[in-house]
């Protein structure tokens, strides 16, 4: 009987498997230890999601591979495909289930600002055709105006909706004291709005797009939980937040059987290493959440285009960017276009453009599902699209080449400590 049956499970707190997969001439044998003491067997193996989400069980996982078993950085979790008709590779979103192109396109400063809308349309078109299924946005960006680019595009396009994946954030609404923050009202309505704007009926990832402190914890994660459950989010993830701060969300999700965070989005180059280098992947071992990385070529700086100076038509330049061009023309600017240049003689010698190399760089990193670009023309984009070709150039002797010449490599916790 079930009850008999409950009785069994509760009396062993640890049962073993052993699954044999096949797959046309692929063996792979799993050995899994599964924790099912707890609720549901989500995340950390304990009192898990329940029936809110397809979480597996945190244990150790051993694999043994045959031949066309493919594995990124030896994670059991981070299976890399590349796609039927086109060489762009996929990845899980943390220990989602959810496959995202290793490659997205974002619409910070771009879409609904510093774009045309047919240019936009031209960026997402050639993204798709070339396998990216990834379109990040937000709330605040263009005040509202990325999202309904985003939108029109989408529903111009005529393309099938289980096809791509659309994340966005959710913290600066407005100018009123309740369009802001991550109470549960301007969550839920934040969201609403987002919708309306993307004439959409769901978005795959809704993000928080900073902490705020003046929201308790247990009800952001409730409000999420609420949003994905009524259809309007498949999964929800966190932006700008630290590591602290998300084993907070996923503890109140264990304790109050909710819906845990399964990504953070992190600016992520040459010269912002820790939180994604340190923190990030020990986030991804512990309790499955994914990194997803922005501005991978430190907002054109890496590019070189400001070595002589700030261009009138580059971001710098820009109308409330001016934190920007303090940055590039500061003591600590002029010593990373100094590095930049050692870098750029590096991609020649590898036969690919600075911009390949440093987005390829932050995709051999661990845990990273997915590298967001941010583009203006359709030039860039192809370029960037072209770091795939050499993301097998990524080896350890070419890694520390790169680490040597950026003098900022970050430590693990032990060596820090040592």
């Amino acid at each position: 009987t079930d009850a008999e049956l409950s009785d069994e499970i509760q009396a062993e707190a640890v049962d073993r498997r052993t699954l044999h997969v096949h797959h046309r001439h692929t063996c792979v044998l799993i050995q899994i230890h599964l924790n099912l003491g707890g609720g549901g067997g989500g995340g950390g193996g304990g009192s898990g999601q329940g029936s809110n989400g397809n979480y597996i069980s945190q244990g150790s996982v051993k694999i043994r591979e045959g031949p066309g078993s493919r594995q990124t950085q030896g994670h059991a979790h981070m299976k890399e495909a590349i796609g039927r008709h086109t060489s762009m590779k996929y990845r899980n979103l943390g220990k989602s289930g959810l496959r995202v192109s290793c490659l997205g396109l974002g619409t910070w400063v771009t879409f609904g600002s510093q774009i045309s809308d047919e240019m936009a349309e031209n960026l997402m078109t050639i993204a798709y055709e070339n396998g990216v299924n990834l379109f990040d946005t937000a709330e605040v960006y263009a005040s509202g105006r990325a999202e309904i680019t985003l939108g029109n595009v989408i529903k111009k396009k005529g393309w099938r909706r289980s096809s791509f994946v659309i994340t966005t954030k959710i913290y600066w609404g407005g100018q009123a004291e309740t369009e802001r923050g991550l109470s549960r009202k301007h969550i839920i309505e934040g969201l609403r709005g987002s919708l309306s704007r993307l004439q959409l009926d769901y978005v795959d990832i809704v993000f928080a797009n900073r902490n705020d402190v003046n929201s308790p914890m247990e009800e952001i994660v409730r409000a999420m939980t609420f949003v994905i459950n009524q259809g309007m989010a498949m999964y929800w993830g966190t932006s700008r937040w630290s590591a602290m701060e998300i084993m907070e969300a996923y503890s109140v999700a264990r304790q109050f059987n909710l819906i845990p965070p399964v990504c953070e989005q992190a600016e992520y180059h040459y010269f912002q290493r820790d939180k994604v280098e340190v923190q990030l992947p020990e986030l991804y071992h512990k309790i499955g959440v994914g990194a997803m990385t922005w501005s991978p070529l430190a907002c054109g700086l890496i590019t070189g285009k400001y070595s002589d100076g700030v261009p009138e038509c580059s971001r710098a330049a820009m109308k409330g960017y001016q934190w920007l061009k303090e940055r590039v023309n500061s003591e600590e600017g002029r010593r990373q276009l100094a590095k930049i240049k050692e870098l750029h003689l590096l991609a020649d010698r590898l036969g690919c453009t600075a911009a390949q190399l440093a987005i390829a760089w932050c995709l051999r990193s661990e845990g990273v599902s997915s590298v967001l670009l941010g583009v203006s023309t359709a030039d860039q984009l192809i370029e960037n699209l072209g770091a795939l070709q050499i993301l097998s150039q990524m080896n350890p002797q070419t890694i520390t080449e790169i680490d040597a010449l950026l003098g900022n490599k970050p430590h693990a916790k032990k060596e820090s400590r040592a």
